[in-house]
């Protein structure tokens, strides 16, 4: 598990450019604090999310206005005037490199090699992948009962931030992946694929070609979301097999001024 010197490097999505303009056309209010700590606020309630190098104090701090501040931080902090609300989550982590193989789980890599050998191709894709993208995923969420960012968000990130890439046949969208690329971190934002997409080992395939893509354009972290080992063990399996190592966050908590 990584501490939080060995990411000391990430720039999370939720304290980016990208996430401030992605918000603000949302709708919501985007105010950037001391020492350039991003936050949302819609009416009486501020949102400061993977916010890092604050202790107790700073976190305080945050919470000097008239409302109420919410506050996730990058690593565990607890004292008085915090009020944990929510358990810590864990995020996996990948630290990029010239060799993105070395880490691999030896099924993930075979799975990965499998889709090679079998010459399946995947390419780069454009705005009419991101549409099909968000529709599809989006009957995935209703289907499966998951929670993730609403489908404005998505239609507000700028769009030179995005990183696309698909995989069809017969000219019908069988598989996509979005990526968000804030500073030299990137974060995995959206993905789908069909039951013929994972019999052929797209989603390694895609993944693999997409790292290799953001690490030649100078990403060196990325952050493939949430690890839930509870309920989604098989997510949790594709995103730990790539390499990528547990960061356990902060707990949210109610920060009193």
């Amino acid at each position: 598990m990584f501490d939080a010197g060995e990411t000391g490097g990430i720039l999370p999505l939720q304290q980016s450019a990208v996430y401030a303009a992605a918000v603000a056309g949302c709708g919501a209010r985007v105010r950037w604090l001391e020492g350039g700590v991003l936050a949302v606020e819609r009416g009486r309630v501020r949102l400061v999310s993977r916010v890092a190098g604050l202790d107790r104090a700073g976190l305080r701090r945050l919470a000097r206005w008239p409302g109420v501040t919410l506050a996730t931080p990058e690593a565990g902090i607890a004292g008085f005037g915090l009020v944990p609300l929510v358990t810590p989550m864990h995020h996996a982590i990948w630290a990029l490199g010239p060799d993105l193989c070395a880490g691999m789980a030896r099924n993930w890599r075979g799975h990965l090699r499998q889709a090679e050998r079998a010459g399946v191709r995947v390419r780069q894709g454009d705005a009419a992948t991101l549409a099909a993208l968000i529709a599809a995923e989006a009957a995935q969420r209703a289907e499966r009962r998951y929670r993730a960012l609403p489908v404005g968000f998505t239609r507000a990130l700028p769009g030179q931030a995005l990183r696309l890439w698909e995989w069809r046949q017969g000219g019908t969208l069988q598989a996509a992946m979005c990526f968000v690329v804030h500073g030299a971190s990137a974060s995995y934002h959206l993905g789908w694929g069909s039951g013929e997409a994972r019999g052929a080992g797209v989603h390694q395939l895609m993944l693999a070609r997409a790292v290799e893509a953001l690490w030649a354009e100078g990403v060196r972290w990325l952050d493939l979301g949430s690890v839930d080992s509870e309920r989604a063990p098989g997510l949790a399996r594709f995103k730990l097999g790539t390499g990528a190592v547990l960061k356990r966050l902060g707990a949210t908590m109610l920060v009193l001024p």
